[in-house]
């Protein structure tokens, strides 16, 4: 069995898998400048490249974990974090069960059991729960499981009572070594325990422009491995827009604040919503300046998936509005094309929401 030690390290060792643009790294560096990031993990070269120009060349390994599982000596790590793809059991759309990115969690347990951390964090939808894998997550923590010398616990947590200007829930399993105590979850800060004090719309989109003429980034090359890609631009390059259809613009019109498409008059809706008066209240939604957001999803800057019209705009959001909303500073780097940025600051942990069980965990490690 290893040892773990009882006297503090200066440094918290950390690998952080499916890292994405690094969301969860941001926020646990924000926590603490203990955390130093030995490897990171991403399949999405576009998103690997933006975690290398914000967190340090050599860090990431661009590739699957399976590759690097194979090709690489695991290091010795104190923490691991990380947020397994989760589209295959996630509560939009048609669930698949069989999906093969469910199983991707089983390689963050193949990793705990090389680099032996004291603690590990994985966060995942909030359906994940209920779902055939974490059963047999579970099991490996329990009799003659792998992972019988860890134990965890998971809780859902919404990031809007940790200072997130968004209603994202996610479910957070953090787990420890048997030798250690438990390490619990952040407390939700007495001033957002009252959710009229949750952070607004408003408060995170100060200073940002409401009218918005740019529908395309800067022209800008980045060579990143064997590949050319768009980049890199600040979270205040992002400010660009879509170009819409009149009837579309028409249809913007007569959503108000909070709306949805059921404002549309009928002469407006295309065949299918006419017949179809029922479902998602969301869909080509309008926010309000005076609530925090709905989650960010990967594809924000389409109204026809979800509540992402801006309150007062007849657009949808902006990648540096949706961006805000995540919590990613204004300096923060991306690469990619619209589509893969829009990806990565979709698929992020809101930053608040990782400060917190940075700031948590830190006082433990």
């Amino acid at each position: 069995m290893m040892e773990h030690r009882s006297s503090p390290r200066s440094k918290i060792r950390v690998l952080d898998l499916f890292s994405g643009a690094g969301g969860l790294s941001e926020g646990f560096k924000l926590a603490s400048k203990r955390y130093v990031t030995l490897r990171a993990i991403e399949l999405d070269e576009a998103a690997a490249a933006s975690y290398e120009s914000n967190h340090g060349k050599d860090i990431v390994f661009a590739g699957s974990i399976q590759s690097w599982l194979r090709d690489e000596d695991v290091p010795d790590a104190d923490l691991i974090i990380g947020g397994p793809p989760c589209q295959g059991f996630s509560a939009l759309g048609k669930r698949n069960i069989d999906d093969e990115r469910n199983a991707l969690w089983e390689f963050y347990a193949h990793t705990i059991g090389r680099a032996r951390p004291s603690v590990f964090v994985l966060e995942n939808v909030p359906a994940f729960l209920n779902s055939a894998q974490f059963q047999r997550f579970g099991e490996m923590f329990r009799g003659r499981g792998s992972l019988y010398d860890y134990t965890f616990q998971a809780k859902i947590l919404n990031s809007a009572e940790f200072g997130a200007a968004q209603m994202r829930k996610r479910v957070i399993v953090i787990g420890n070594h048997r030798d250690l105590d438990q390490v619990g979850f952040p407390e939700v800060p007495k001033i957002y325990e009252d959710r009229a004090h949750w952070k607004t719309l408003k408060e995170v989109l100060s200073g940002i422009s409401e009218h918005v003429e740019s529908v395309d980034l800067p022209e800008r090359k980045l060579q990143f491995g064997s590949r050319v890609f768009s980049g890199r631009y600040r979270t205040d390059e992002l400010h660009v827009t879509r170009r819409y259809e009149e009837i579309s613009l028409r249809r913007f019109d007569f959503i108000g604040p909070g709306g949805n498409r059921f404002q549309i008059p009928d002469e407006l809706l295309s065949r299918c919503w006419r017949d179809h008066r029922s479902g998602s209240g969301d869909v080509m939604g309008r926010l309000r300046w005076d609530k925090p957001s709905v989650t960010i999803r990967t594809e924000f800057f389409k109204p026809e998936k979800g509540r992402y019209l801006h309150p007062t705009e007849n657009r949808a959001i902006t990648h540096l509005e949706a961006a805000r909303i995540q919590g990613f500073r204004d300096d923060y780097l991306w690469v990619g094309s619209k589509t893969a940025i829009a990806r990565q600051i979709g698929n992020a942990v809101p930053i608040p929401l990782a400060e917190a069980i940075g700031s948590h965990l830190v006082k433990y490690l």
